[in-house]
């Protein structure tokens, strides 16, 4: 299974899209801040908003591509959909 999703900090200010085989891993990966100088530890987006599944990886690149083309609306119509109060879905793995 392969995920595809996105991240924003405490005041939801800022938003990351990725892609991931292992999302529960890729979250720990970001909380802990193992690139120090990477877009999610400089902006400590760690919460999880939203995310999508596929079984088809080019299928997941293909929508991590299109999500991050698409303009800072269109992403908060995406979480607003799957989760309107912005929750952190990194409980639920």
């Amino acid at each position: 299974m392969y995920y595809i999703y996105i991240l924003t900090n405490k005041t939801n200010s800022v938003l990351y899209t990725g892609v991931t085989n292992d999302l529960t891993r890729r979250i720990e990966e970001h909380k802990q801040n193992l690139i120090p100088n990477s877009f999610t530890a400089r902006y400590n987006v760690h919460k999880l908003v939203f995310y999508e599944t596929t079984s088809d990886i080019k299928v997941a690149i293909e929508r991590e591509k299109q999500i991050k083309s698409g303009s800072r609306k269109k992403k908060i119509e995406l979480i607003n959909q799957m989760n309107p109060e912005w929750n952190d879905l990194s409980k639920l793995f």
